[in-house]
């Protein structure tokens, strides 16, 4: 993983400094609400229903043992003993106080972390694949074109002001791991008939209130312009994006009003001013930044005799077993496998995790994972490095915290934002339904039978839930200042990407767990073979589980 050196550390620290001067001022009434808003959002700080939110970058997911002991310790001396991992791979504190904000900030720095572009309408965090690096579909590791990414964007003039927020990701593997069609510019790499690796660039995809896939603007890029094209696209949207409503401000209703055609055109003008300027990457730029991201001391292990001295582990003991099937995935390394770490137990807020349970996961991480841990967009955490001989003594441990619900990718691995419990935006709470539908579903053999199903919910239209690329969506609404819950189906953030069509009128949270159960017997009733429940939709529309879900009672 990237390693600061004294300029970056020297930029964060100072950084730092001049925050706090700027809060101190604040509080000592030197600085007005409407001054200090601004700089607040600069530094990743909100504030919220009920007390301020911290957002901390965990750039492409990637933290180190010693990062995670630090962010345990902020959590335990400045929060409430627990963070929450949002679907941009950062980690959120939901009760900081603004005075101390500057202290923490102070002890991230100590550890080369921050929260500079976590808020604001600036190119926040640059997210990825969560098993960037030794996925078995991947064609190049990602994460050093994150790193590009993130360098040049951290604290670029003319990027800190654009009319609205601004999301990138970039995938690297056959499967779409990073959701790139659902953001501001997705980056894919890919090879040309040379066989040539390069990027194909989609702009103009996002969520929110105006769901919209992103649109291709270059079929394959070279490599060596992927800054110089990625800027060309900022500016375009810097000068032309709407700046007097933030309800249409995001680059996705500029592709939209312009057509894709004329974006495309316009961005390639821009692009003629910039195209082999400074920005362009060197070989050597090229090869600095994968020169983070080496490979680790594996051990050589013959493929057949590790696979099958786990297959005995498994067999002796079927729990084990269980969660070996469903929570790890196939490592490129013989002898390895890439463990998921669930923060989906049922009674607990999706995506949190406590002070105790950080300091255990960096012990993991440094006993069985080479020092690294991950988050994930599906507000999980990941172990990317175990040895198939180690998988059992790891689990135990990870069952005896909580962390073992052997539940990935099936429905009670759902996407929650924190809602009306927590976010000033929210229109309804997010976590209670969360739980409610937890609590249904509890049965494991049930959720197998079910297949795999991606459940995301959202307190409002911001969609920090991503809902709209769920299976199954479920958005809160506010009527008449009750809360209630629209849901929507067929959503997928896969490569096949498509935005969920509402079902119909919206319902009470205490009907929430019925309407899932309606949903879901119907697909059970019509799925054929071994359909999960996207291709059942796709195949039948959603005529028939609406009429299931609105029949009248006899």
């Amino acid at each position: 993983m990237y390693v600061y050196d004294q300029y970056d550390q020297t930029i964060v620290d100072q950084r730092v400094e001049q925050y706090r001067d700027q809060t101190r001022r604040y509080l000592a009434g030197k600085v007005p609400e409407a001054e200090f808003r601004p700089l607040r959002l600069q530094n990743g700080l909100y504030i919220q229903r009920l007390a301020p939110m911290l957002r901390i970058a965990v750039p492409y997911g990637m933290l180190s043992s010693r990062q995670l002991r630090k962010l345990a310790v902020i959590s335990r001396e400045f929060d409430k003993g627990y963070a929450h991992i949002s679907t941009r791979q950062n980690v959120q504190l939901n009760w900081p106080r603004i005075e101390e904000v500057p202290d923490i900030l102070a002890e991230l720095a100590s550890v080369q972390m921050h929260a500079i572009q976590t808020s604001g309408n600036c190119i926040r965090n640059t997210t990825t694949d969560q098993y960037a690096g030794v996925a078995t579909d991947e064609l190049e590791d990602p994460r050093p074109w994150c790193e590009i990414i993130r360098q040049w964007s951290t604290l670029h003039p003319e990027f800190a002001f654009l009319p609205r927020k601004f999301k990138i990701a970039v995938c690297g593997s056959s499967q779409d791991r990073a959701a790139i069609h659902a953001h501001d510019i997705g980056i894919e790499l890919l090879a040309n008939a040379s066989g040539e690796v390069g990027f194909r660039i989609l702009a103009g995809g996002g969520l929110g209130r105006t769901p919209v896939i992103g649109s291709i603007v270059c079929d394959w890029l070279e490599k060596k312009h992927l800054l110089t094209y990625l800027e060309a696209i900022l500016r375009v949207y810097n000068l032309n994006g709407r700046r007097d409503n933030k309800y249409k401000a995001r680059i996705k209703i500029l592709v939209k009003a312009m057509g894709v055609d004329a974006f495309r055109e316009a961005v390639e003008q821009e692009w003629a001013l910039v195209k082999d300027g400074p920005t362009t990457l060197t070989e050597a730029e090229m090869m600095r930044a994968k020169s983070f991201f080496t490979e680790p001391a594996y051990v050589a292990f013959d493929d057949a005799t590790a696979r099958a001295g786990l297959a005995e582990k498994c067999g002796a003991d079927p729990i084990f077993g269980n969660w070996v099937k469903r929570n790890t995935v196939d490592h490129r390394v013989s002898g390895y496998r890439i463990v998921n770490l669930s923060l989906k137990a049922t009674g607990f807020a999706p995506g949190d995790i406590t002070d105790t349970q950080l300091e255990l996961v960096a012990d993991l991480a440094d006993q069985y994972s080479f020092g690294e841990c991950r988050t994930t967009h599906q507000q999980n955490m990941v172990l990317a490095d175990v040895q198939m001989e180690q998988l059992y003594p790891l689990w135990q441990q990870l069952q005896k915290a909580g962390l073992a619900t052997p539940n990935h990718g099936y429905l009670t691995d759902m996407i929650c934002c924190p809602g009306g419990d927590y976010c000033s935006l929210a229109n309804a709470k997010s976590i209670p339904v969360a739980e409610a539908i937890q609590a249904r579903f509890d049965d494991l053999d049930y959720l197998y039978d079910l297949g795999p199903i991606e459940l995301n919910i959202s307190g409002c239209m911001n969609a920090c839930g991503h809902h709209h690329i769920g299976h199954i969506g479920i958005l809160g609404v506010d009527k008449k200042g009750e809360e209630f819950y629209q849901v929507c189906l067929g959503g997928s953030q896969a490569k096949d990407a498509s935005i969920g069509k509402i079902l119909g009128p919206s319902f009470s949270q205490d009907d929430m767990p019925s309407v899932i159960d309606k949903l879901l017997s119907t697909y059970l009733d019509l799925r054929e073979g071994e359909e999960i429940f996207l291709e059942t939709y796709r195949r039948v529309g959603i005529e028939p589980f609406k009429e299931r879900v609105y029949e009248k009672a006899d």
